[in-house]
């Protein structure tokens, strides 16, 4: 009798193994994001920014968060696992709520954080300034300017814009910023295109360059070309009228015939 109530045991005892087996196994399988049963059940994972990620900071597992959407729903271009862009670079701020999307990452490299910011199309243009040139130093990274260009010209100081709405990169050898009081630098990176900063070094070397800080809020107003209205055409003026010659007819030479108390005048002929 005791052998057999020790089989029971151990024949319960392997029972109830295998179902916690079978049940934990089952609840791990609908944990994990890429399940199937919690993808049909709930949705898609989509990957949003859990705080406000910085423009050029290397994105952490902190700034992000899941949230499942029904599949009509997800947005293109989004991820799915965070591991998949931690390290990567935000082109432009990203805020609170927003979906990650791949086209405003940058793969991150050791020592290149800010080629990873460069626009593919674009180049990196470092100039000296001062305080002044430097707009007493409230420029920061991610900020737009215009530049502008003087030059002494037969005996004056000719001044003209000669770049416009040109994001700033860096300050100094800082890419970005958490603060936002004025600080004096030695140097500004600029993003420009490779015609952009052709002009922008003949400009520099030509005379002084001078930065004016942008509204992010404005834009640039095209101002109408007003084009004079053509001239009319000319109107023909009518031709006076012709003065016909007028023919003076002279009576043909006549004599007079008296037959007695009659008379009559005859032309003589010519």
């Amino acid at each position: 009798m005791f052998k057999g109530r020790t089989l029971l045991l151990l024949t319960l005892s392997i029972v109830f193994a295998v179902g916690a087996a079978f049940y934990a196994n089952s609840w791990l399988k609908q944990q994990l994001p890429g399940s199937n049963t919690a993808v049909a059940a709930e949705g898609q994972p989509v990957v949003y920014a859990a705080m406000d990620i910085p423009y050029g900071q290397p994105i952490e597992r902190r700034h992000l968060k899941i949230q499942l959407l029904p599949e009509d729903l997800v947005p293109a271009n989004s991820v799915a696992d965070p591991a998949e862009i931690e390290g990567m670079i935000p082109t432009q701020d990203i805020l609170v709520g927003d979906v990650i999307r791949r086209q405003r990452l940058s793969e991150h490299q050791e020592g290149a954080t800010l080629a990873a910011l460069i626009d593919p199309e674009k180049r990196a243009f470092t100039v000296r300034v001062n305080d002044v040139v430097g707009v007493a130093g409230f420029l920061l990274p991610g900020n737009h300017v215009d530049v502008i260009a003087t030059k002494n010209e037969g005996g004056g100081v000719k001044a003209r814009t000669v770049l416009k709405d040109i994001k700033v990169l860096a300050v100094d050898q800082k890419a970005r910023t958490d603060k936002n009081d004025p600080i004096v630098v030695r140097a500004v990176t600029l993003e420009l295109t490779p015609k952009e900063s052709e002009e922008l070094a003949k400009a520099r070397d030509e005379g002084r360059i001078q930065l004016t800080l942008r509204n992010p809020m404005s834009e640039e107003v095209a101002t109408p070309t007003i084009e004079p209205a053509p001239a009319p055409a000319p109107v023909a003026q009518a031709e006076p009228p012709k003065k016909q010659k007028t023919r003076t007819y002279s009576a043909p030479p006549s004599v007079i015939v008296i037959k007695g108390v009659e008379w009559e005048r005859k032309q003589v002929p010519m």
